[in-house]
C-alpha cells in the first residue's frame, strides 16, 4: 500500500506585489497553517514577506 505524503509544494507570493516568487515544500501534518517567510523580492528589490498561496 502506498504510502501518505505528508510534504507538498507550495508556492510563495510576496504580500506587496502579489508576485509568486518562490516554491518550497513544507510538511502539512506539523504546519496546518499558511507559511510566511522573509524571501528577497527581485520586482519590489528588497526583502519583503512571502505568503503561502493556495
Amino acid at each position: 500500500m502506498a504510502k501518505k505524503e505528508s510534504r507538498v509544494m507550495v508556492t510563495m507570493a510576496c504580500t506587496e506585489c502579489k508576485r509568486r516568487n518562490y516554491n518550497t515544500f513544507k510538511n502539512k501534518q506539523k504546519t496546518t497553517d499558511r507559511l510566511e517567510l522573509s524571501k528577497y523580492c527581485r520586482w519590489c528589490r528588497c526583502h519583503k514577506p512571502h505568503r503561502e498561496t493556495r
